[in-house]
């Protein structure tokens, strides 16, 4: 009797594993020494705009602006992904990116000009658009009829640097391929 019990407490533990919702697919921590961009190559900073992709076989793809991560989206399908997570803008937490709100701006200053920041609820999004005074308060549904340009007032016009002091951290983006995220290192003199 006892064995018949516990064969059956097994199985019904098994049963509960196997039927208990989705799998979790967490967030994984930035390396700034190693993790760069999966679309424009740059390096990805520990920090407010970091995004990344968590596929359903556990491997995290990371990115330095959330236009980028979109353009991954785009080119490679959904079918992989596990979860998606951005970062709150205010304290760098991951959230994921079906309840993130997001503020858009052609104004604000984000790694690859895409000018969206997200934050974990829409009252830090208001607060935020509130102090600056500027952004269109968007969801992750709103992101999907986005039209996703650059601004380029911002992004590495006319072969020259762009640095970007940003929520504590210094960036430079070039002008280049912007696709590949190559940096034209070139002198700016004759510009």
């Amino acid at each position: 009797m006892k064995k018949g019990l516990a064969v059956l407490m097994i199985m019904f533990v098994v049963a509960a594993l196997v039927g208990c919702g989705q799998k979790k697919y967490a967030a994984q921590a930035i390396n700034e020494d190693v993790n760069v961009c999966a679309v424009c190559n740059m390096q990805v900073k520990d920090g407010a705009y970091a995004t990344q992709i968590v596929t359903k076989d556990g491997r995290s793809i990371k990115f330095d602006d959330i236009g980028c991560m979109n353009k991954w989206k785009t080119e490679n399908g959904m079918d992989q992904i596990g979860m998606e997570y951005v970062r709150d803008y205010n304290d760098k937490s991951w959230v994921e990116y079906e309840k993130a709100s997001y503020v858009y701006d052609p104004s604000i200053r984000t790694p690859m000009a895409y000018g969206i920041v997200s934050f974990k609820n829409k009252k830090s999004a208001e607060s935020y658009m509130k102090d600056q005074g500027v952004g269109a308060l968007l969801s992750a549904d709103d992101l999907e009829k986005h039209a996703w340009e650059q601004s380029m007032d911002m992004h590495g016009m006319d072969n020259h640097e762009h640095i970007e002091e940003d929520s504590g951290h210094e960036q430079m983006h070039g002008d280049g391929d912007a696709e590949h995220g190559e940096m034209n290192m070139s002198s700016n003199s004759g510009h």
